[in-house]
């Protein structure tokens, strides 16, 4: 292995370190306690070796989020994959999203509620955010309905399932009641 190499894998590696450890920090403690003094003291760096991977929280956040959709493409295809029929295959969908949203709350808030510079629904869009979107997309294109686009019935009934995740966890919803919701959106929404 020649240094150069060497060098590029402790980089990608104090990245991975950063990432993760920024993931854990707010997982444990919320956004507000990520920072980049934080970050520097748990992982043993200085704060420049931080700013020498990520121009900030900002980046920090993004990065977070592409790992959380590569996540979430992940857990989505193996619920729906599990499930035979289309109907089940649109329920196991759904819960397997609302559950990754309640097991992974900061995370979901990096992909979904906060700033991390990402471009969504764009040419540019990175490849973990479209490919948790074909993730949905493959079960729920194939019960869109004659005549009805299936990215826009994807993009429905997503936000329908954000709207579940965010006004449960924000205690709107009572928790209880997930799953006749989530049965409701398969019968009414996808008409199943």
């Amino acid at each position: 292995m020649s240094v150069q190499e060497r060098k590029e894998r402790e980089r990608a590696g104090r990245e991975r370190l950063i990432v993760a450890t920024a993931r854990e920090l707010a997982e444990e403690q919320g956004w507000d306690a990520v920072t980049t003094r934080r970050l520097a003291e748990r992982i043993e760096y200085s704060q420049p070796v931080l700013y020498s991977h990520f121009r900030g929280k900002r980046e920090i956040i993004g990065a977070v989020a592409l790992d959380g959709a590569a996540e979430m493409a992940v857990a989505l295809r193996a619920a729906s994959s599990a499930a035979d029929g289309p109907r089940a295959r649109v329920a196991a969908l759904a819960r397997a999203y609302l559950d990754y949203a309640v097991r992974n709350p900061a995370v979901y808030d990096a992909m979904f509620r906060l700033d991390g510079g990402l471009a969504f629904a764009r040419e540019d869009t990175p490849a973990p955010l479209k490919d948790a979107f074909a993730a949905l997309l493959e079960t729920l294109g194939e019960v869109a309905g004659d005549g009805v686009h299936p990215g826009l019935f994807t993009e429905t009934f997503w936000a329908a399932l954000h709207g579940l995740a965010t006004l449960t966890r924000a205690g709107r919803l009572p928790p209880e009641h997930t799953d006749v919701r989530v049965d409701l959106l398969v019968d009414r929404l996808a008409a199943l």
